[in-house]
């Protein structure tokens, strides 16, 4: 009898950059993984069975369905949907799985604290965790599946599979973890895996520990494709008008050319352990995704309550704070000094209290120095 495995992976705040990550354009952010998890198990079953799971308690299911080995059908509103996504590209990419499958069924539960639709990398970080379990479980090769073959299978489930605009950073940070400046050239197209480069992951190590950030969802849900794909639609529009003609001049391209500069001048600044010249140009890295939004006719920017949380942290003390994710709701992140940390925090939860953002939710959190972790607890 195989063992149960357990894992677990942390989400992603994108720092400076975006929405830059392949996405919009093919250029460079600076991502972290952070300190708020999911998590999950895979173990033999007598049906492959799919669980949603309570931390702590993963032997009574919230919810469970079992399926058969194969194409797995599911609906845009199906609850379990990431899991059969999930499974059947898997199948499809790596056709000797079926045959293990088949002979060994598996019981896939997972659990999270990531609050849904927030724009911490919630459904990639589930589909990442049934991609690692299936590695583990059925002892898939390291080399076929290493850490950029799963991330980039990710994007393709979301994308294609799943029907979400999206780019690269929430996969590529949530296996790999840590502070990491990413370059995305050559990714705009989204062409098919190993047809374009893979994205490339620096990671950066100092001066890290010292970093801490106030993580504030607003509880105002939104499907993040909803966004990219107007963002994503306009700026390729716009690419493809300018390598038509040369000379015409693009507000949308120029923005997202000084969006990308903060990524790559904020790597610079960090080195030099300047985190308040970098907290500038997080503020910076906002404004311009506000002024993208509203030239893109989001009547709000990058979202109402996204902008009332961000005054009232920079208001307070905060070196800088910013979006998140696609915005028009989801979360935003505030970078403090270690001793601002309690002010920020209150003041973030006093303007949406203030606001009537009953469902916002707040973290202190550090950046997570590793991504996903995989244990075997039995023989």
């Amino acid at each position: 009898m195989k063992a149960r495995y357990t894992l677990k992976i942390p989400a992603r705040i994108n720092v400076l950059g975006n929405p830059t990550d392949a996405n919009e354009g093919d250029f460079h952010t600076i991502s972290a993984a952070i300190t708020i998890f999911a998590g999950g198990l895979i173990e033999p079953a007598e049906k492959l069975t799919f669980d949603f799971l309570q931390k702590g308690d993963v032997d009574n299911p919230l919810d469970s369905i079992t399926a058969s080995v194969g194409q797995i059908p599911f609906k845009h509103d199906d609850k379990f949907k990431l899991f059969k996504a999930a499974v059947s590209h898997m199948l499809m990419f790596y056709p000797p799985l079926k045959m293990e499958m088949e002979k060994t069924k598996v019981r896939i539960g997972i659990w999270t604290e990531v609050p849904r639709q927030s724009g911490l990398a919630g459904s990639s970080i589930i589909i990442l965790l049934i991609l690692n379990a299936l590695k583990e479980f059925y002892d898939l090769p390291k080399t076929e599946f290493n850490d950029y073959v799963l991330a980039e299978l990710t994007q393709r489930i979301e994308e294609i599979d799943l029907g979400i605009t999206c780019g690269f950073s929430d996969r590529y940070i949530a296996q790999m973890g840590g502070l990491a400046y990413m370059d995305y050239r050559g990714k705009l197209f989204h062409k098919n895996i190993f047809d374009e480069p893979f994205a490339t992951y620096e990671r950066l190590n100092a001066p890290t520990k010292e970093m801490r950030f106030i993580v504030a969802s607003s509880g105002v849900m939104r499907e993040s494709g909803s966004v990219h794909s107007v963002l994503r639609g306009r700026y390729l529009l716009e690419y493809r008008k300018k390598a038509t003609y040369p000379d015409y001049k693009s507000q949308i391209l120029q923005k997202f050319e000084e969006v990308a500069k903060t990524a790559w001048v904020g790597k610079i600044l960090l080195l030099r352990g300047d985190l308040e010249a970098f907290g500038d140009l997080m503020n910076k890295n906002h404004r311009l995704v506000n002024e993208i939004m509203l030239y893109c006719g989001f009547v709000g920017g990058a979202g109402e309550a996204n902008n009332i949380l961000i005054k009232a942290a920079l208001d307070n003390g905060a070196l800088g704070a910013k979006l998140t994710g696609a915005g028009g709701g989801g979360s935003v992140f505030a970078l403090v000094k270690p001793r601002a940390e309690k002010q920020v925090f209150n003041a973030m939860k006093g303007a949406a209290e203030k606001a009537g953002l009953t469902d916002a939710k707040f973290y202190r959190v550090a950046i997570a120095d590793k991504g996903v972790r995989v244990t075997k607890e039995g023989k």
